[in-house]
This record gives C-alpha cells, structure tokens and sequence, in this order.
C-alpha cells in the first residue's frame, strides 16, 4: 500500500471519530523516523494528538518530521534525537517532552533491532545488542515516561513485542529472547502500575514491510514470497495496519485491556501446519 492510500485510509478513520479520545493527548514514540514508529506517529496526527518523536537517526527523524508536518500542518510536534539504550538520554528526551506539553499520555515504545544469525555464530557482541536495543532500551522508556504517568495518575504505555516473542523460531536466540523478555515486562508493569491509572499493553507483529524486514530480504536472510505463502492471510503485514491496532490500544475503547499481548501476524502463529 502506498504512502498517499494509507494516508487516506488513517484520515478517514481520524473523521469517523472512532478515536475522538486521542485529540490533545500527549504521545511519545520511539523509532519515528520509519517504518511502524512512523506509520503510528501519522495515525495520531490524524486523530489530533501532539507528538514527541524520538529516533537515533537524525536525518530520518528530520524526513519524518517533515513528512508529518506535510500531511498535517497544524500538528504540533517535537523531535529528539537519541539511542533508547542511552538511559540519561531518554530520561533526558522524556523531561524535555513533559516539560514542552506538560504531560505524557502515551508511549508507543518501538524502537528495536532485528538478529537473525545461526546460534552457533551469534557472537556474545550480537547477544548483549539485541539485550541492550530490545529489552534495556524498552526498560528505559517505559520507566521514563512510567515516573510522570503515575504521577498524573494515568497513561498507557504499548511495548512492541513480535509474534517471535510468543512463538519460537530457528536462527533468532537473541530477537526471540528479548521479544520475550518485553512481553513478560509489559506484563509486569500492567500489574504493578494498574492501580495509578496507566495501562500498559505490548504489540506482537508478524512479518511486516519495513526496512528492517527489507533489509533481511537483501541479505538473503528471509524469502518473502514463502513467508507469504506461510501467512494464512497470504501476505505480510502494513505498518499502517499495526498503527491502527495501537489507536485502538491506546484509546479509551481498550481501557479494560491491561497486560495484554496483541499479536497481528495474519495468522501466522496460529498456524501449526507444515
């Protein structure tokens, strides 16, 4: 799907009202600056909310700033540049976002990295990157931004997990691992912080068309011709489509919806068939 018709699908969806609740909220996204931290940021833009973005890429941050401010000219946003396992930098970027609008209302913890490799040649380097990206920078966001909601005394929090999270795969000790780990995290914060009015909740895609998963293709590391095939739905996932799951999670339609790990993975994990 193009950029311009998933544009247009988030608009339509944005004057339905489906997610009236999301205008003037506060939301804090990690790994904005492509794929599905992108795709989310233009989903709450176009239901009115206020953005804090956050990327390591100073370049693409820029681009998707840009790109929002295009489609949406009155959305109000603000950018950091920053590596989530940088704990002083995130608790940096997450006092400067209160401080410019006051509060944070939501955080969309989605930066992550992929380590596909053979466990034999998984280098102890590759390990503790895969620990330090997915799991210690996931810890470092969401207690950030976990400090000033239970202050406020409310917030939602959405953990990207993977379907690899909840199901094994070969050639992914590490990704499966971390995946796993953010999915008993987000568990875990779910019931300790319940009672202060923030609800945290985790995402689990399958295989979606983003960079990370294009670069996997270029490299020979994945054939997304047999994924598909693998795919009940037969096809990979739309960022945009994982976009709308977290408007939905992050709305007042899911606010009795804590601990939860929601997997979009076009049936892949349900699917037990060879």
């Amino acid at each position: 799907m193009s950029d311009t018709i998933a544009a247009e699908a988030l608009a339509r969806l944005a004057q339905g009202g489906s997610f009236h609740d999301l205008a003037g909220k506060v939301v804090f996204i990690t790994g904005a600056g492509n794929g599905i931290g992108l795709a989310m940021a233009h989903a709450f833009a176009a239901c009115d909310a206020r953005l804090a973005l956050l990327d390591i890429d100073p370049a693409r941050l820029r681009a998707a700033a840009e790109s929002l401010l295009a489609g949406f000219p009155d959305v109000q946003l603000r950018t950091w540049v920053a590596a989530v396992n940088d704990e002083a930098a995130v608790n940096e970027a997450v006092s400067g976002a209160q401080a410019a609008f006051g509060r944070i209302d939501i955080l969309l913890n989605n930066a992550g990295i992929s380590m596909n490799c053979p466990t034999l040649a998984l280098a102890g380097e590759q390990w503790r990157q895969a620990m330090d990206v997915n799991v210690n920078g996931v810890f470092y966001c969401a207690q950030a931004a976990g400090r000033f909601m239970v202050e406020q005394g409310h917030g939602v929090i959405l953990n990207m997990s993977s379907m690899y999270g909840t199901v094994a795969a070969p050639e992914r000790a590490a990704y499966c691992t971390s995946k796993a780990a953010v999915a008993m995290l987000t568990k875990v914060l779910a019931i300790e912080w319940a009672k202060h009015g923030v609800r945290v909740n985790a995402i689990a895609p399958g295989y979606v068309k983003t960079a990370l998963v294009d670069d996997l293709i270029k490299a020979g590391r994945m054939d997304p011709d047999a994924l598909a095939r693998r795919t009940p739905l037969g096809r990979l996932g739309e960022p945009r489509e994982i976009a709308t799951l977290a408007l939905f999670l992050a709305s007042d339609h899911a606010s009795f919806i804590n601990g939860h790990i929601a997997v979009a993975d076009g049936g892949w994990s349900a699917y037990s068939y060879i």
